[in-house]
């Protein structure tokens, strides 16, 4: 036998079906797809570039995304996806004894980091109501990750209870993960200044339609920023590719295109909740780009199997207790919705 292996349960993403006619609404992606200065920036895109490496420190997106979101170009580390930004994260801060903190039920990546990196942990019951309690993560910790909007509930957690928990750990890092944010509530973004401990993760693949292209930043002050750039720079430093800074950059200077469609998510969302509750479903109060929703006259399973033999996927999570019983169902453009309740009534009868 071979000595030294690592044993890790990794994370479980959403299957990715190999079909052209299908409605997809199981990973969070953005019906609406890229800007017109992504595709134009695309089709322009020298590829005799490729033979060099990337830039070691994405300036021109940087920059660009400084001016959008009004921090300074040093406040940002751009990295390949959220995903990779918050795996640098976990390596950069959470070095104590102490354990760090996080829901029970949140992104599940963050417990598979916590296992691989050898950190201390521990995940605190969401109540009754699905909601992160403010009082949970005012004990001795060793770091705090919070998902706001949180997932797969969807629910958001008020910028004023964010700040409680920043200003009662100011001696430890706590990182808001926003991957959702610009589909409802507030950004924590203007307590940057205030609080030294505060690291906010966002990602291109939800709000800027490019998921493919592997894209996720960090803003945080100077000194945190170097810290992980440290990181990065020590396991990848080429880790965003040329193609991808561009086409991020063509994204951030199209934003009003991403505002506008974010807008007719959350119109949709509304509605499609609507459609669920008249037809007796519980839904939770999402300010993210999809519903944790659960059908009460018929099995969650049934309904799952129900709705992909019609190739509409959505999300089943039948191994989390709390939401055996839940779909998960990604926002869609409204005639993909539509179609999605027609489904379930068929499925209903």
């Amino acid at each position: 036998m071979i000595r030294g292996l690592r044993k890790i349960e990794p994370y479980t993403a959403g299957v990715q079906p190999a079909k052209e006619k299908m409605i997809k609404l199981n990973t969070n992606e953005n019906a609406y797809g890229a800007s017109p200065k992504v595709h134009e920036a695309l089709a322009s895109f020298d590829a005799d570039r490729l033979r060099k490496y990337s830039t070691l420190d994405q300036a021109d997106l940087r920059f660009a995304l400084a001016d959008n979101l009004q921090v300074r170009p040093e406040q940002l580390m751009i990295a390949n996806g959220s995903d990779d930004v918050l795996s640098i994260a976990f390596l950069a801060f959470f070095n104590n004894d102490e354990p760090v903190l996080f829901p029970d039920l949140t992104y599940g990546f963050y417990k598979v980091w916590a296992d691989l990196y050898g950190v201390n942990y521990h995940e605190v019951p969401l109540a009754e109501d699905f909601t992160i309690q403010t009082e949970d993560y005012l004990a001795d910790n060793g770091g705090i990750i919070l998902t706001n909007p949180n997932a797969p509930t969807g629910i958001y957690k008020p910028l004023a209870e964010i700040e409680a928990i920043l200003k009662a750990n100011q001696d430890t890092v706590v990182i808001v993960d926003e991957a959702y944010i610009n589909f409802g509530g507030q950004s924590a973004i203007p307590l940057l200044d205030k609080y030294d401990n505060l690291v906010i993760t966002r990602t291109f693949s939800k709000d800027a339609a490019l998921a493919g292209l592997r894209v996720g930043y960090a803003i945080a002050n100077e000194a945190l920023i170097a810290v992980m750039n440290a990181v990065k720079h020590s396991i990848n430093p080429y880790s965003v590719d040329l193609l991808a800074e561009k086409l991020a950059r063509a994204a951030v200077e199209d934003w009003a295109y991403y505002q506008v469609n974010a807008k007719k998510i959350q119109k949709t969302r509304s509605w499609f909740s609507e459609q669920l509750l008249r037809r007796g479903f519980d839904v939770l109060p999402s300010q993210a780009n999809f519903v944790l929703a659960k059908p009460n006259d018929l099995a969650a399973d049934k309904l799952f199997k129900g709705l992909e033999a019609r190739n509409i996927y959505v999300r089943y999570f039948p191994k989390v207790e709390r939401i055996k019983d839940y779909l998960r169902i990604s926002i869609g453009k409204q005639e993909e919705m539509k179609a999605v309740i027609k489904a379930i009534e068929e499925i209903q009868r």
